[in-house]
Formats: structure tokens, C-alpha cells, sequence
């Protein structure tokens, strides 16, 4: 595999490259494009749901963003250390009766020695909101 610059150890600014690549490709809601920067037997824990490789990403991203109208992600970076970073995140969306929601929580990554993420372990919280309250009201691309 070819190398995915930033590689670790992270310093405090590629840390900050590394969310903000990962926050692109999210927003895009193109699962394929986001499995790219996973290793392909990447590990992951999203909420309840546990997956191995990247095939099983694009399925539960294809799922999701079917499920999710209007995603839009704010990812921050809350830690570094070596090959790991933490983040904290929100993100809006509404579901297809119309009710907008918040979903916050925590990431911990692992990368290996290319730049791809090894592990992804999220937890996320969600909460309605009313349509005033949103705060990601940028245009999508």
C-alpha cells in the first residue's frame, strides 16, 4: 500500500491534518472514498456495531448516509500520542420524517505505519433538535 501522509509519529499540526482529512472525506457521504484511509482488515466499533475491513465500512456507511439526510460532521482533535488521536464530534442530520438530530461523542484511532487507520472505536450520543438549533448549516459539496 501506498504511503497516506500524515504518517506518525504525530506532531500537533499533522494531528490536526489527519481530522481534517478524515472530516472531508466524511462530508462527502462517498462510503468508497472513506474506506480508503482505513487498513483493509481495519477494525471498528461504531456505537453497538463492530466491523472488520473495509468492505464492511462501505456497507455501514452506504446504510447510514441512506438513513442520515443533510449529514454534516465537525470533527476536533481532543488528543495525540505516536500512532494515535483522539477526537471529539458532532454532526446534524435528519431523518426522513423530518426530525433533525445532534450526534456528539468521542473517536480513538490507531494508525499503522503507512497512515491508515488500523482501529476506529466510536461512541456517540444523540439528541433531537429543532431545526432553529442547528449549528452546520454550510453548503454541501
Amino acid at each position: 500500500m501506498n504511503p497516506r501522509p500524515p504518517l506518525p509519529p504525530f506532531t500537533e499540526e499533522t494531528a490536526r491534518q489527519k481530522v481534517q482529512m478524515a472530516e472531508d472525506a466524511w462530508n462527502s457521504r462517498d462510503p468508497e472514498r472513506v474506506s480508503l484511509a482505513y487498513t483493509p482488515d481495519t477494525e471498528w466499533r461504531n456505537r453497538d456495531v463492530f466491523l472488520n475491513g473495509r468492505a464492511e465500512v462501505v456497507e455501514f456507511l452506504s446504510a447510514k448516509w441512506k438513513k442520515e439526510n443533510d449529514y454534516r460532521l465537525k470533527k476536533t482533535l481532543w488528543a495525540f500520542t505516536g500512532n494515535r488521536i483522539a477526537v471529539r464530534f458532532e454532526y446534524e442530520w435528519h431523518d426522513d420524517a423530518g426530525q433533525w438530530w445532534r450526534s456528539h461523542g468521542n473517536e480513538n484511532w490507531e494508525f499503522d505505519e503507512h497512515g491508515y487507520m488500523a482501529k476506529r472505536y466510536a461512541s456517540i450520543n444523540d439528541q433531537r433538535i429543532n431545526e432553529t438549533d442547528r449549528k452546520f448549516r454550510w453548503e454541501r459539496k
